[in-house]
């Protein structure tokens, strides 16, 4: 089983679950915990072969998929009997959230979706084949650090370019190339989930510096009634970490109005 850590507030109170991106961790949620803490029961998840979910279980599939990886999250969640909960995912943390909703709508509140990845763009492409050319030969920390400066090249992006790479820098390299896999391949469930609009609430929180992944977010909400937008102005990518005190507010405000 993955590992995790729950705080829990009062056995009525809601489940908020956090799912981090690839070559983060839970730690990367440091700065929600103490103000969600106190309003909602708090489950923090590292996906496999992240954070300290790195047994040798994990070593077994030579390729993932996001099926695979979701049902890893739902083991967690049966374990602890958690029937309801809202999920805050983060990067490519935000897809396996969607995946996880599409499958099991019963069990998901709300989402919020913090530098939320729904298409790539050309750039975004571009990088993604490159990547996935040369992540055979090419170390993949250059690859990761590479990425990492493309999503988030600004001065004030910098603190969530080094936690991101501090974090990556505890993969192995075998684990960054199934992940890194299994991103290069995301485009046709992405359509899928632009196309369709889930129907449960979903909150956007987007940095206006997020220049890769902002502009499919803004279209996105206009065809989807269940969706609204949130922009932070002089925000990059990685929302939760470049501006926590707005990010928590919203998301509270959000979750509380439901």
């Amino acid at each position: 089983m993955l590992h995790y850590q729950t705080y829990e507030l009062d056995p009525k109170a809601d489940w908020v679950t956090f799912i981090h991106g690839a070559g983060g961790s839970s730690s990367i949620w440091f700065k929600q915990i103490r103000d969600f803490k106190q309003h909602f029961n708090v489950l923090l998840v590292d996906l496999r072969g992240h954070g300290k979910s790195k047994d040798h279980l994990y070593n077994k599939l030579k390729r993932y998929n996001f099926q695979i990886i979701g049902d890893e999250v739902i083991e967690v969640l049966n374990h602890l009997s958690i029937t309801r909960t809202h999920f805050i995912g983060i990067s490519l943390g935000t897809v396996i959230v969607r995946e996880i909703s599409d499958r099991y709508p019963e069990l998901t509140q709300s989402m919020i979706m913090g530098g939320a990845v729904m298409q790539l763009n050309l750039k975004s492409q571009i990088l993604m084949k490159m990547g996935n050319a040369l992540k055979s030969i090419l170390p993949y920390l250059f690859l990761y650090k590479l990425l990492a400066f493309v999503t988030m090249p600004k001065k004030n992006h910098r603190e969530s370019r080094i936690l991101f790479v501090n974090e990556a820098k505890k993969l192995y390299q075998k684990e960054f190339i199934r992940w890194f896999a299994l991103a290069s391949t995301i485009s046709p469930l992405l359509k899928l989930f632009r196309i369709h609009d889930s129907g449960i609430p979903t909150l956007y929180i987007m940095g206006a510096e997020d220049h890769m992944f902002l502009h499919s977010i803004t279209k996105l909400v206009k065809n989807h009634l269940s969706s609204q937008l949130f922009i932070i102005p002089e925000c990059g990518h990685v929302v939760n970490v470049e501006q926590p005190e707005i990010f928590n507010a919203q998301s509270i405000k959000f979750l509380k109005a439901l």
